[in-house]
């Protein structure tokens, strides 16, 4: 398998910039996830490193070479496209050894490698079934079988379960992130579902208008979002964001909402401004002591937790809490924000200003 690096890849279609100048690093044998909404250079991103698009600038590594202007059938790279890209005239058994067949390799070596693809990915009984009549699932599956079957240095997957239902295609994401552990490839995976991202993903960009907006652990990305946009297309319910206009200096551990002093992470420089309180529905509490104050507009049951959406003068906030907690419409209540947990923003950047919490986060990309 291979360690794969961008470095400043741009690509421009006429006066459309697709990718604006990302640079990040994919390690031997990662997970690799490349998340953000339609048309935000992702799958573009992919299609450069896999050679179906070559880079306006920049330059595509794989294994130490430098491969951005070689084409794809040099790369050693196998794709995986969301619609399968199955040959609809052969069986499950000629469409996997097809890629060995156009290489010359011998009848009994393919019929071997067939044989082991498919009792990786359990479908033996299905070998030599039409493709047509397969369900999505195992047609998916056919698909990997095709990708694995050369043994690649990396596989690149442009949101390979996106044609599944949702319950089918979470089955298929824990067999697909079982089957990468067991390989130990290096994977690199297109989507737009953050959930997808979360669960499936060793490292993390998520990209946004063609930009890097930041590239780290599922965790990392989740706890410590470098920008706003990262912040609320990460999470369901997104982070909560308060907007205010104040002053602090470094090393200040408070700011002033609504005559209100909330706790934030200890700031590493100073800031004068507009500003943006971010926090994440799990880390708000309702309590009768707490000075900031909202009111309840609405609740939503979930089982063992509700969202409780509450009217402040700062704008609104949703807070995740036990389904059993008493929540009365139109009754105003206590918001104790756990401080540890908070990112502030400069609200003309959308990027989050330094602290003891986001130190590092924003290097990335």
């Amino acid at each position: 398998m291979a360690e794969i690096v961008i470095r400043n890849l741009r690509k421009t279609f006429g006066d459309f910039t697709a990718v604006q100048s990302s640079s990040f690093r994919i390690e031997d044998g990662e997970f690799f996830m490349l998340l953000g909404p339609s048309g935000c250079g992702k799958t573009t991103t992919l299609r450069m490193i896999a050679g179906l698009e070559l880079p306006s600038a920049g330059e595509v590594y794989i294994d130490g070479e430098e491969v951005g202007q070689k084409p794809a059938s040099q790369r050693d790279i196998a794709f995986v496209f969301q619609m399968f890209a199955l040959y609809p005239h052969m069986n499950v058994r000629r469409n996997i050894a097809y890629p060995l067949v156009s290489q010359g390799m011998p009848r009994a070596q393919v019929r071997a490698k067939v044989a082991e693809v498919a009792g990786i990915l359990g479908i033996e009984d299905i070998l030599d079934r039409p493709v047509g009549g397969l369900s999505g699932g195992d047609r998916q599956r056919v698909a990997l079988g095709r990708a694995i079957v050369r043994n690649p240095k990396c596989f690149l997957m442009d949101e390979p379960l996106g044609a599944l239902d949702a319950e089918f295609r979470e089955h298929m994401a824990d067999e697909l992130r079982a089957l990468h552990d067991r390989m130990g490839a290096t994977t690199v995976y297109v989507t737009h579902d953050q959930l997808e991202a979360m669960q499936m993903g060793d490292k993390i960009v998520v990209m946004n208008h063609g930009v890097v907006e930041q590239f780290g652990t599922p965790q990392d990305i989740y706890d410590k979002p470098a920008t706003m946009f990262v912040a609320d297309f990460i999470g369901s319910p997104p982070m909560n964001f308060l907007r205010f206009h104040g002053s602090v200096a470094t090393g200040d551990a408070h700011v002033r909402l609504h005559h209100q002093v909330l706790a934030v992470p200890a700031l590493r420089e100073p800031f004068d401004g507009g500003m943006v309180y971010g926090v994440r529905p799990e880390h708000v509490r309702l309590s009768d002591a707490a000075g900031y104050r909202g009111e309840i507009i609405a609740a939503e049951y979930l089982g063992t937790t509700q969202i409780v959406t509450l009217k402040t003068h700062n704008g609104e906030v949703k807070a995740r809490i036990p389904s059993d907690q008493r929540a009365r419409m139109g009754e105003t209540v206590g918001l104790d924000f756990n401080g540890a947990t908070v990112t502030l923003f400069d609200s003309q950047s959308g990027r989050a200003i330094r602290s003891d919490l986001n130190e590092g986060v924003l290097s990335h990309g």
